[in-house]
């Protein structure tokens, strides 16, 4: 299918994809499992590429830079939530990178954004991320793509909650914003745990950097962790009692989804909530300078997903491999084979 870009504005940079990372939203909104998703659809909000073209008002990007676009290509700019550079709560609601109002396509046939599974896309300056120049060898590369949605959806909670060395931390799942959760709070110093309900998978968490792994439909070994975590993340994208992990916190902890399950969770128990102070919350990807922030601490650290490629020809056989687990831990679109 041929899509229309919008030619570059004053402060636009035209960027030729090398790279998406599929995410599992891109899933539920091509199969309309969330409300609301706008045909023609083209998913992707993980992309690195290069950039092809840059407008007259641009300042720092030059044609040849390696950059990155993740979740959003705008946002209204003026409510008190963008001008604290948190535009992913816009007030407005932020413009996402696929499926949302273009506005500057509204005298076009397709007045929706248009995402990364292409080879080619426009973004407004404000939008558009520095690739550190330490993971931009071609083999690291493409696993820096899922960086912009899996890894600042984990980076950017446990930053917050100000996860750090002396804290004992949970990652519940170990799929492709769970290895990136792994990753962080490892480096980040705390003490990492992570609960998977696949045995198969003990040995690579702690290979990925988990102090332990814990096979959480083992009620006793779950029980050995009771009262005892400071913060607890839960990636998991399926709906699943809580209690279990609510259990896990100590007085004051919290409990931090950022998973987005097709069907709710089933309601805690309001006693381990009232009578621990224990706090449920959740959290939404990362504002642009957060996702610097992270790009940039990435680059320090030698962080980047795992990966596995694919080509265009592919994507629903990954679809069908991710639905089924059968990822380690993130599928990622080479989009020169795009036609």
């Amino acid at each position: 299918m041929m899509i229309n870009r919008r030619e570059p504005g004053a402060t636009d940079i035209a960027i030729d994809i090398l790279y998406c990372g599929i995410c599992h939203s891109d899933l539920h909104q091509i199969r309309s499992e969330w409300a609301g998703t706008l045909y023609p659809c083209v998913p992707g909000h993980e992309i690195v590429g290069r950039v092809a073209g840059v407008g007259a008002s641009v300042k720092g990007f030059s044609v040849g830079d390696l950059v990155g676009v993740g979740c959003m290509v705008d946002s209204c700019q003026t409510c008190s939530d963008c001008k604290s550079g948190l535009e992913q709560y816009c007030q407005s609601g932020p413009t996402f990178t696929y499926n949302g109002v273009d506005k500057h396509m509204l005298r076009e046939a397709i007045k929706h954004t248009l995402g990364g599974y292409s080879r080619h896309i426009v973004v407004d300056q404000g939008f558009v991320l520095r690739v550190p120049k330490s993971l931009s060898d071609p083999k690291q590369l493409a696993a820096v793509s899922p960086l912009l949605c899996a890894g600042i959806t984990t980076y950017s909670p446990l930053r917050h909650w100000g996860v750090t060395k002396g804290h004992k931390v949970g990652i519940v799942g170990l799929g492709g914003l769970g290895h990136m959760g792994v990753k962080f709070a490892n480096a980040f110093g705390a003490e990492t745990i992570c609960f998977t309900t696949s045995p198969g998978k003990v040995e690579d968490a702690k290979r990925l950097g988990a102090h332990a792994a814990v096979v959480s439909n083992d009620e006793a070994a779950m029980a050995k962790h009771t009262r005892t975590f400071d913060f607890i993340l839960d990636t998991v994208g399926a709906s699943h009692e809580l209690d279990p992990y609510i259990n896990l916190l100590k007085r004051d902890g919290t409990l931090c989804l950022v998973g987005a399950p097709e069907h709710p969770h089933p309601s805690p128990a309001v006693w381990n909530l009232l009578l621990k102070r224990r706090s449920i919350a959740g959290s939404a990807i990362g504002g642009i300078k957060e996702t610097q922030e992270m790009l940039d601490f990435c680059g320090e650290h030698a962080i980047v997903s795992e990966i596995e490629m694919v080509g265009s020809k592919d994507i629903e056989t990954a679809y069908a491999r991710m639905l089924k687990g059968d990822v380690k831990y993130r599928f990622v679109i080479d989009c020169a084979t795009i036609a």
